[in-house]
Parts: structure tokens; C-alpha cells; sequence
């Protein structure tokens, strides 16, 4: 089936696209990339193929370039279009643009210029993810990706211990196995947890138990695609003051007391206060040394 242009008016438009199954894409989609006088994507290869897929021809309309390293020249020269009367179509490679994904500054910009700015809803691994997951889906937080660098990894996930929604990030092959040791060590081995890859494509799967599981199971493998780790809510429980002291003793051995107190607190659910106040005790004692 070929899509034909139909009337658009200017402005902005935020398309989702499919991050596996070319089918998944909606027919506003369609109708929106049919129609814009310019397609802006983070990749122009995918955007092409996924055109060709489903009949789209560009038929001499610009396809362009619009990623996380395009400079502000090309934010400007985008909302400069559709100042003149242009609509131009935003696309990620997969998924829903400004969802760890470029077009958060162009949106902005098109916003702050007061120019009509919209979205065709679609995809998304975040809500495709958690739909699977078996995790409780009434509250939950889009954590995005998780610093490569494990200090500042585990600090961040010690901040989000106690949030009291499901948790949801992305994560990268490379680093998969790094982090579902951080998230043990820090949330505890008995929070419930889901590591989905590869969704809506053919070796799509959902892997679930417990993070202490999770570590386990994928040790030894080399995991392969897109991956949405999502984490169950934090819970309540008693926490005794030697684990406390414990836990701290090893992180001061390599980290700043700072650092090591920000993770134990977020690991236990205690005041930060308190337990930097515990740190600066065992090091004065000599009990790191």
C-alpha cells in the first residue's frame, strides 16, 4: 500500500516509531510521514528503510540528520522552517522521540517560539517493558540509563531505593551485567525484577525472579539487543545497626566517605545524615584500616 500526502499545517510533530516489528507503527504515523514537508531522524538509514516497508515515498522531500551530537545551528534551522509555514516530522531511530532519545531541545525550542507543536503517539519500550514484566504498573519511574562509571552507578541507585514506584531503565549489553551486580548489592538480592530484550522482535524475551536471580542466571551469558531492566518497588524492613556498620566498612575500603555513605544509606532506606555521621565514626576508630 503507497501513502498518499494529505493537507498538514506547520508545526512540529513528534512520531513514535517501531522498536522491533515495522508493523507496530500506527496509521497517524503513516499519514504524518506521508505528509510533512521535512522528516527529521536520529537515523536516516532506519527512518529510509522503515519508509520503504510501508510505502512511503519521499518523493524529493529533505530526510535529514537530527541526533544528540546536531548542534544548535540545526535546532535553529528546524524551528526557522516552521516559522516559515513547514511541518517536519521528529523521529527516533525506535520508540518515542524525547524518551532517552533526541528532540527534547527542538521541542523546547519550537515551544519557546511559540509554534504549534504536537505528537503522534506509538511505541515504546518503557510501557512494552513493564507490561511484561509482572511488576506492579500503577505507579512507576523511567530511570533512563544508569552511569557507566560504577561509583556514580551505585549512588544513583542507592537514591532511588526507596521511591516508592517500579523502576524502569535502559540499559547496554556492555554494561548489563555490571549493573545487575550494583542493583543487588544496593537494592538487595530479594527485589523482585525483570530483564526484557530484543522486544517485539523475534528472539523477544522477558526474563523474571528475584535481582539476586537475575545475576545469577545471566553471569556466564553474553546478552545480545535493546534491554529494559525493571525493578520492583522498595518495601519496608528492619535494618540492624552491625549490618549497617558492616556494609559500610566495605565500601570506605574503596570509596570517599561521602560516597560510601550515600550508598549504604540508600541501600538500608536510612538517613543520609546518619549514616555519614556512623562513617566518620568507624574511620576516626581505624576500624577501615
Amino acid at each position: 500500500m503507497n501513502w498518499r500526502r494529505v493537507p498538514l499545517s506547520a508545526g512540529l510533530y513528534l512520531v513514535a516509531t517501531p522498536i522491533g516489528s515495522a508493523r507496530d507503527i500506527t496509521l497517524r504515523a503513516l499519514d504524518i510521514l506521508a505528509s510533512a514537508d521535512v522528516i527529521a531522524a536520529e537515523d536516516t538509514r532506519t527512518a529510509r528503510k522503515l519508509l520503504d516497508i510501508h510505502g512511503v515515498a519521499l518523493d524529493g522531500r529533505p530526510l535529514i540528520a537530527f541526533h544528540d551530537h546536531s548542534g544548535p545551528g540545526v535546532v535553529k534551522g528546524l524551528v526557522g522552517r516552521i516559522a516559515q509555514g513547514a511541518s517536519i516530522a521528529c523521529v527516533s531511530e525506535a520508540g518515542t522521540p524525547l524518551i532517552a532519545d533526541p528532540g527534547y531541545e527542538l521541542a523546547l525550542a519550537v515551544r519557546e517560539a511559540g509554534l504549534p507543536l504536537t505528537a503522534a503517539p506509538g511505541p515504546s519500550a518503557v510501557v512494552t517493558a513493564l507490561s511484561l514484566s509482572g511488576l506492579p504498573s500503577d505507579r512507576f519511574a523511567f530511570c533512563g540509563f544508569l552511569p557507566s562509571a560504577q561509583t556514580q552507578r551505585r549512588t544513583e541507585i542507592a537514591s532511588l531505593r526507596d521511591v516508592p514506584f517500579t523502576l524502569v531503565f535502559y540499559e547496554s549489553p556492555k554494561r548489563v551485567h555490571e549493573s545487575l551486580d550494583d542493583l543487588c548489592e544496593v537494592l538487595g538480592g530479594d527485589r523482585q525484577a525483570a530483564l526484557c530484550r530484543e522486544l517485539t522482535k523475534k528472539f523477544e524475551e522477558v526474563a523474571t525472579g528475584t535481582l539476586r536471580d537475575l545475576t545469577v542466571r545471566f553471569a556466564d551469558q553474553r546478552v545480545k539487543g535493546e534491554i529494559v531492566l525493571v525493578v520492583g518497588r522498595a518495601g519496608a524492613e528492619e535494618v540492624a545497626t552491625g549490618d549497617v556498620e558492616a556494609a559500610l566498612l566495605a565500601a570506605l575500603r574503596t570509596d570517599r566517605v561521602k560516597d560510601a555513605a550515600t550508598m549504604v544509606s540508600g541501600a538500608f532506606g536510612l538517613p543520609r545524615k546518619d549514616v555519614y555521621q556512623m562513617a566518620l565514626r568507624l574511620k576516626d576508630e581505624g576500624e577501615t584500616e
